[in-house]
C-alpha cells in the first residue's frame, strides 16, 4: 500500500500545456524588454507587462518545481 502511494506521488506532472506556458513567458519577456527600450514610453503597458511577466514567472517556478517532484 505504501509503495503504491509513493509511486503515484513520484510520477511526473508534465503536460504539453506546460510548453505553451513557457513560450508565452518568453514572449512576454521579449515584449517587456522592447517596451523598456522604446523611445516613447507607455507606462501603462510597461506596468501591465511587468505584472504579467511576474505572474507567469511564478507559474513557471511552481510548474518546474512540480516536474522535479518538490511540490
Amino acid at each position: 500500500m505504501f509503495l503504491a502511494a509513493e509511486t503515484e506521488a513520484a510520477t511526473s506532472t508534465f503536460s504539453v500545456f506546460d510548453l505553451f506556458v513557457l513560450a508565452i513567458t518568453i514572449l512576454i519577456a521579449i515584449g517587456f524588454v522592447r517596451l523598456l527600450l522604446a523611445p516613447k514610453k507607455n507606462f501603462f503597458a510597461i506596468g501591465f507587462a511587468l505584472v504579467s511577466l511576474l505572474v507567469f514567472l511564478f507559474m513557471d517556478f511552481v510548474m518546474i518545481k512540480g516536474w522535479m517532484g518538490m511540490a
